[in-house]
C-alpha cells in the first residue's frame, strides 16, 4: 500500500479496499523502519494520526467522507501546529509549541487528510541542501552519502523514500522545486498570493511561498486543491477564485507553445541533464507542442538580486526572536543586551546569522539605496522580462537544477557555490509566478527535474503539462532502492 499515489489512496478508502487507520499504520511502520537512515522527521505525531485516521474511517462509515478524508501527509516543520512542536529545525524554536494551526493546516484538517508528523528542513528554510537543521543533516534516499535538496529536503526525503503519500514544503527561492528535482518527485511553487502564508513561520516575506511534494502532477492537483485560496488573515493572499485544477489534467497540449530560454542552457550545465531536457522536448513535440527559443535577459541577474532582498527581509523578520517572549532563552543572563547578544548567538545556525547580517548590512544607512533598492530595480525587470516572454509562450521549459543531487558536506564551506544551486529556479520568486519540477530522467542513477514556469494563476496549465508527459513517461514511478 505505501507505493500508492494519493489519488490511489482516496480510491482505496472509497472503495473500502482498507481503513485509515490500515494505510496509516502502513507509514507509520515505515517511518519507524526507515527514517532512522533518512532523518527526515523532526515530530512524529503517531498517536494524534491513529486518532484522526479512526475518525476518517468514522467518516466513511457515516457516508460523510470527503475526496482526501483519511489519506496520510506529513506537514514541513514551518507551518504552526496546535500543540505540536514547530521548530523551524533552529535551537531557537526547540521548544515551542504552537498555539495555532496555520491555514494550510486547517484546510488539510478540514479535508480530513491525517498528519503523521513534522519534517525536517533548513533552518528558517535558509539553504539548498538540508545540511543546515540543528537536528541534522537529512539524507537523499536515492544515495544516503548525498543532499535531499532543501530547504524542504525532509518532506522530498519522506516522499521519496515512501514514508507519506505527500508532505508540504516551502519555496522561497527554489525551495520545492529544487528538492524535488533531487529526489525523483512533483513539486509545484504557486503564484505568490495563492496559499495563505499565515501561520507559515517567515523567512522572506515577498519571496515566501507555500505547495506540495509528491510523486504525479495529478496529486499535486489534488492537494493544491486544498491549499490554494484566499485568506483574510494574511495580507499578501490574493482574492480571486480558485479552479478545480484537477478538472483540465486531461487536457490536450496540441497547439501550445513552449518557450526554452536560452539563459537556462548554460556551459555549467551538467551535459547529461541537458540531454534529459532535450529528450523530455521531444515528448511534448509528439504529444503536439511547438518550440521556441526566447530570452530572459535579466535572468542571470537574479541571484545577486535575491541574495540581497531575501537576508535583508530574513533580518526584520527574525528580530522578533530575541530570548524575551518565546523561544529559546540564554542561560543566566548579565543584563537585556546580553540575554539578546547570547539568545541569538546561541539559538541561531550559522547559515542564519551569515544572512541576518547580510541583511542588517543592506538595509543599514547609507546602503540601502545602493543594494536593496537597486535589488528592487532589477526584480522589476526580471518580472518584466517574463511578462514579455508569456506574450510569446504559454509555458516556460528548462532544467531544475545544474546537476543531480551533490555530496554531504561538498559545498558546506563554500556559501557562493551553494547559493548557485538555486540558480535556475529564484527567477520564478522573484517575479511571483507559479514554476514546479517534475522528474525527467536519471544522470549516473540519480534523479534530475525539468522546471516549468507559467504565466500569473496559471497552475492549471503547469499540471496540465506536467501530467501529459508524466502519462507518456515513467520516470516518475522510479523508486529508490533499499526502500
Amino acid at each position: 500500500m505505501y507505493n500508492l499515489t494519493i489519488a490511489e489512496i482516496a480510491a482505496g478508502l472509497r472503495a473500502k479496499k482498507f481503513s485509515s487507520e490500515e494505510i496509516t499504520h502502513v507509514f507509520l511502520t515505515r517511518i519507524k523502519q526507515y527514517d532512522a537512515r533518512l532523518n527526515s522527521f523532526i515530530t512524529v505525531t503517531e498517536e494524534a494520526a491513529l486518532v484522526a485516521a479512526r475518525e476518517a474511517d468514522q467518516h466513511y462509515a457515516n457516508g460523510t467522507a470527503g475526496l482526501l478524508t483519511g489519506v496520510p501527509m506529513a506537514q514541513k516543520d514551518i507551518f504552526c501546529t496546535t500543540g505540536v512542536k514547530t521548530s523551524c529545525a533552529s535551537h531557537m524554536l526547540d521548544n515551542f509549541i504552537a498555539p495555532y494551526d496555520a491555514t494550510v493546516v486547517t484546510r488539510f484538517k478540514q479535508a480530513g487528510m491525517v498528519m503523521l508528523g513534522k519534517t525536517n528542513m533548513d533552518e528558517f528554510a535558509m539553504g539548498s541542501s538540508n545540511e543546515n537543521s540543528y537536528y541534522g543533516s537529512v539524507k537523499n534516499p536515492w544515495d544516503l552519502t548525498r543532499v535531499p535538496g532543501g530547504s524542504s529536503g525532509g518532506s522530498a526525503a519522506a516522499v521519496a523514500a515512501r514514508l507519506t503519500p505527500m508532505a508540504t514544503g516551502t519555496d522561497t527561492g527554489g525551495s520545492i522545486r529544487q528538492p524535488a528535482a533531487l529526489c525523483n518527485l512533483t513539486g509545484i511553487k504557486p503564484t505568490y498570493g495563492r496559499v495563505s502564508r499565515y501561520g507559515m513561520i517567515a523567512f522572506a516575506s515577498s519571496l515566501d511561498q507555500g505547495g506540495p511534494l509528491n510523486r504525479t502532477a495529478e496529486d499535486a492537483a489534488l492537494m493544491l486543491n486544498v491549499m490554494a485560496g484566499f485568506d483574510e488573515k494574511d495580507s499578501t493572499s490574493v482574492d480571486r477564485p480558485v479552479p478545480d485544477y484537477s478538472a483540465t489534467l486531461n487536457n490536450s497540449l496540441a497547439g501550445l507553445k513552449i518557450g526554452l530560454p536560452k539563459e537556462y542552457f548554460v556551459k555549467e550545465l551538467d551535459p547529461q541533464v541537458a540531454a534529459a531536457i532535450d529528450a523530455a522536448v521531444k515528448e511534448y513535440e509528439k504529444l503536439g507542442a511547438t518550440i521556441h527559443s526566447i530570452s530572459l535577459p535579466n535572468v542571470h541577474l537574479s541571484i545577486p538580486a535575491y541574495y540581497v532582498i531575501a537576508p535583508a527581509e530574513c533580518s526584520s523578520n527574525l528580530a522578533r526572536y530575541d530570548g524575551v517572549r518565546f523561544g529559546y532563552r540564554c542561560e543566566n543572563p548579565k543584563d537585556l543586551e546580553d540575554l539578546y547578544k547570547r539568545s541569538r548567538g546561541e539559538g541561531f545556525g550559522a547559515e542564519v546569522k551569515r544572512r541576518i547580517m547580510i541583511g542588517a548590512y543592506v538595509l543599514s544607512a547609507g546602503y540601502y539605496d545602493a543594494y536593496y533598492l537597486k535589488a528592487q530595480q532589477i526584480r522589476s525587470l526580471i518580472k518584466n522580462d517574463f511578462l514579455e516572454a508569456f506574450k510569446q509562450v504559454d509555458v516556460i521549459l528548462g532544467p531544475t537544477t545544474l546537476s543531480p543531487a551533490f555530496k554531504l558536506g561538498e559545498k558546506a564551506d563554500d556559501p557562493v557555490s551553494m547559493y548557485l544551486n538555486d540558480i535556475f529556479t529564484i527567477a520564478a520568486n522573484l517575479a511571483g509566478i507559479p514554476g514546479m519540477s517534475i522528474p525527467a530522467g536519471f544522470v549516473d542513477n540519480l534523479p534530475i527535474g525539468m522546471q516549468l514556469m507559467g504565466n500569473y494563476f496559471e497552475e492549471a496549465r503547469l499540471l496540465n503539462v506536467a501530467h501529459q508527459y508524466q502519462k507518456v513517461t515513467d520516470w516518475h514511478l522510479k523508486i529508490p532502492g533499499g526502500f
